[in-house]
């Protein structure tokens, strides 16, 4: 039988046993996270399940059915520093109840496995969804991996070798994907939209392309007290400009873009010169990639222009991005179908931040995800929090999603 509540009481003993006072402290490859993997597994240790880890150190609890065809469900128990109780655990947690309760009703007509991906936050090496990606096939940048180095100055490849993980061999969990037919993942919003609305569950539509850029902007430096104002090549108006116009560029392309200047910084950097060069952090999304398209050429053509005015220089340097990822049709039906049975009313929304969900989609796999309400939209932090008996409501509705598509696949569609 389900039991909603017992995953709320192991979300509790697990912040016990791996948070502190400043919050969860599950940070991927070290002792922490090793403690609430270990946890993990003997939580479902009563039950019937294959239990393996793959090349990238993705946990899987395999519950073998009567067809290989797979429905995977998946999280991650890894947290940024000082994090919050519930992101990633819950997905984990609340798929450990789903498999009892399926469990207690014999052999399913499908094989289910629970995945706990490896180090999704990228909170250590600044690189997210590493066992996802690993697994999708889509981890394709070993060398730049090689570079990265912690705080520490400890190398990746050094720190995930603890764990018997070889970089390059990492790319072998991709098999474990052989036989997946569709993957489900619940999380908390990690935003405030499902908290305006009064809605304690929402279906997830996608997740948003993701345009990251350096732009820099060169002036002159000079000297702050002898230099009039109409004399200044000064950087730094550039960047403020830009910054301003990306809120308008967001108005005006609408619902869904975001635009953000998240970091500004400043040559020679002293209260006495004007500002020669300013390297500016840009990151712009949006689920519809015609759209994000749009809103990277605006602001491209706005520095352009600010750069003209204020007779500086400008360049762009693309520091990464991702196409917009579409969840499968029938999935997000199926989900808003099993929302409106537990919750009465549903809601669909993009997900802002990426998720390994999106991985698995890249991959092919039909994908959906539920999102469950976050007070004060807040995440990332000791003070992320959502209500118990939402909690409740969404291992519910996960519950209900993992029987209709089941049945799909039973049937199989």
């Amino acid at each position: 039988m389900l039991d909603p509540a017992r995953t709320v009481a192991e979300l509790r003993e697990l912040q016990e046993l791996t948070g502190d006072e400043n919050g969860a402290q599950r940070v991927a490859w070290t002792e922490t996270w090793a403690t609430a993997r270990k946890w993990l597994d003997k939580k479902i240790s009563d039950l019937p399940v294959e239990k393996t880890c793959d090349a990238a150190a993705n946990q899987w609890f395999t519950l073998p059915g009567d067809s290989e065809r797979a429905l995977l469900i998946g999280g991650h128990i890894d947290s940024v520093p000082n994090g919050g109780w519930l992101d990633g655990a819950l997905n984990v947690l609340a798929g450990v109840e789903v498999l009892r309760r399926i469990v207690e009703e014999g052999t399913p007509p499908v094989t289910v496995r629970l995945v706990n991906w490896a180090d999704e936050e990228g909170a250590r090496f600044g690189r997210s969804l590493f066992g996802s990606s690993a697994a999708a096939g889509s981890m394709a940048d070993q060398d730049e991996l090689r570079q990265r180095h912690d705080a520490d100055g400890v190398a990746l490849p050094d720190a995930i070798a603890r764990f018997a993980v070889d970089l390059d061999a990492a790319l072998g969990a991709r098999s474990e994907l052989e036989h997946a037919a569709a993957y489900l993942e619940l999380h908390i919003e990690q935003g405030p939209v499902l908290e305006s609305l009064d809605l304690p569950l929402g279906v997830v539509l996608g997740t948003f392309g993701v345009e990251r850029h350096q732009v820099t902007f060169r002036g002159q430096a000079a000297h702050a007290g002898s230099t009039p104002m109409d004399k200044r090549r000064d950087a730094l108006a550039g960047g403020a400009k830009l910054e301003l116009e990306l809120r308008e560029i967001a108005a005006r392309i609408g619902e869904g873009a975001v635009c953000t200047m998240g970091g500004v910084v400043t040559k020679p950097g002293i209260v006495t010169s004007v500002v020669e060069t300013a390297e500016c952090l840009v990151d712009q999304r949006h689920l519809d990639a015609v759209q994000l398209a749009e809103m990277l050429d605006n602001a491209k053509a706005a520095s352009r222009r600010f750069a003209q005015e204020e007779e500086l220089e400008v360049e762009w340097e693309r520091i990464w991005n991702i196409e917009p990822i579409l969840f499968d049709e029938r999935l997000i039906e199926l989900a808003d179908e099993s929302i409106r049975e537990v919750a009465g009313t549903s809601h669909r929304l993009p997900s802002g931040p990426l998720h390994d969900a999106a991985e698995v989609a890249r991959a092919g796999i039909p994908t959906v995800m539920l999102f469950v309400q976050s007070l004060r939209g807040l995440s990332h932090t000791k003070l992320e929090d959502t209500k118990e008996e939402h909690l409740e409501l969404s291992v519910r509705a996960l519950d209900r999603l993992t029987d209709k598509v089941i049945s799909l696949l039973a049937d199989g569609s």
